[in-house]
């Protein structure tokens, strides 16, 4: 009896000892495949169910329905992957060498896009890499898993907090102390029962510059962000109209919003990414919003094939740059090209069009 116990402890300390040593490989393999970052986290999420509740209750989502028909999935890996038990959690930062963009924000006539977007779609590139780790990882101990990134019920941010990745900001964001926020976050759920990694403690203190510096009031309180007054949102998730009350707000933010990052000290210390996929394409670091205003559709689908913006179409492009184009300033520039759509074919573009007219009138 003591002898068979004596080697099924033998067993699962071997079998222990070589999730160890396939997690030490794990970090290795990620620094290959360009990460800046590999941790693993637990599956268990219970502790952060009430606060989704309440968000999605308190109707912060807006239009973003996804966020709520999967029910508890996004709460519960398994749930979403059976038999998921660990999550493997790998952060890379998209900060491209681009053009000042505090410069760009306070040029009225440029067009302002985030800086996550001013390169290649990040979900094709993020999703290559984890795929490459995953056979990497099944090349060594063969795993049932699934690779995500910004597709499906998952937690991101939730799970890169618990496996280390960084903290939780008050903008809701994950921060760093040695990158910032400025990085995208992938995942995998896998059946290994990986080793979890600490989290790290938090570091926002008494700092609310975040908030204060939201140029909408989206963060309505720390770590609570309504997206319907969030500009990320208007401009890219909402397929309606941009609310009258809210255009004069955007400025001239056409894709996106930073204000939040660009304002948090902890982003001093962001890296610029040595990914050459995330490099500034078609000069959009400073673009006019004339210019991208004159784009026809053709041009849209072909300068914008391969980046995140192009699934916003053609339409909701003219819609948000027809709102830049009422906050601009006045010029024979800027009224000649809102006057050349005045009668677009789109509802939403003619409407959005009428207004930034209206506001140039009301100027004078």
């Amino acid at each position: 009896m003591e002898k068979k116990v004596h080697s099924e402890d033998s067993g699962e300390g071997n079998a222990g000892e070589a999730l160890a040593a396939l997690r030490r490989e794990i970090t290795i393999w990620g620094d290959e495949l360009g990460f800046d970052a590999v941790r693993v986290a637990g599956v268990d999420l219970s502790s952060a169910e009430a606060g989704v509740q309440a968000w999605l209750q308190a109707g912060f989502h807006g239009e973003m329905d996804y966020m709520s028909k999967h029910g508890s999935k996004r709460t519960r890996p398994a749930e979403l992957v059976p038999n998921t038990c660990s999550v493997i959690s790998a952060r890379m930062s998209y900060l491209p060498d681009a053009a000042d963009p505090v410069e760009n924000l306070r040029d009225p006539e440029r067009a302002y896009i985030s800086r996550y977007a001013l390169g290649r779609d990040y979900h094709k590139v993020l999703r290559s890499r984890l795929q490459q780790l995953a056979n990497r990882i099944a090349g060594s101990l063969p795993h049932g898993y699934r690779v995500f990134v910004d597709s499906a019920p998952v937690m991101e941010v939730e799970l890169a907090s618990r496996s280390g990745l960084g903290w939780r900001g008050k903008h809701s964001l994950l921060l760093d102390r040695s990158a910032g926020s400025m990085f995208f976050l992938g995942e995998i759920y896998t059946d290994l029962v990986l080793p979890a990694d600490p989290p790290v403690e938090e570091h926002c203190g008494s700092c609310r510059t975040c908030l204060d510096g939201c140029p909408t009031g989206a963060i309505v309180a720390p770590y609570r962000v309504d997206a319907r007054r969030c500009i990320s949102y208007l401009t890219i998730e909402l397929k309606e109209a941009i609310p009258v009350s809210m255009r004069r707000l955007l400025g001239n933010r056409v894709y996106g919003c930073d204000d939040c990052q660009l304002v948090c000290p902890w982003n001093r210390f962001a890296r610029t990414t040595a990914e050459t996929d995330f490099s500034v394409r078609h000069g959009l670091d400073q673009a006019s919003l004339t210019a991208l205003f004159h784009w026809d559709e053709r041009e849209f689908s072909e300068r914008m094939a391969g980046s995140a913006i192009y699934r916003i179409g053609h339409e909701r492009w003219l819609r948000n740059l027809a709102v830049g184009l009422g906050n601009a300033p006045t010029s024979s520039v800027v009224l000649a090209a809102l006057a050349a759509r005045r009668n677009d074919t789109s509802p939403l573009v003619r409407e959005h069009v009428a207004w930034a007219l209206a506001e140039h009138e009301g100027r004078r």
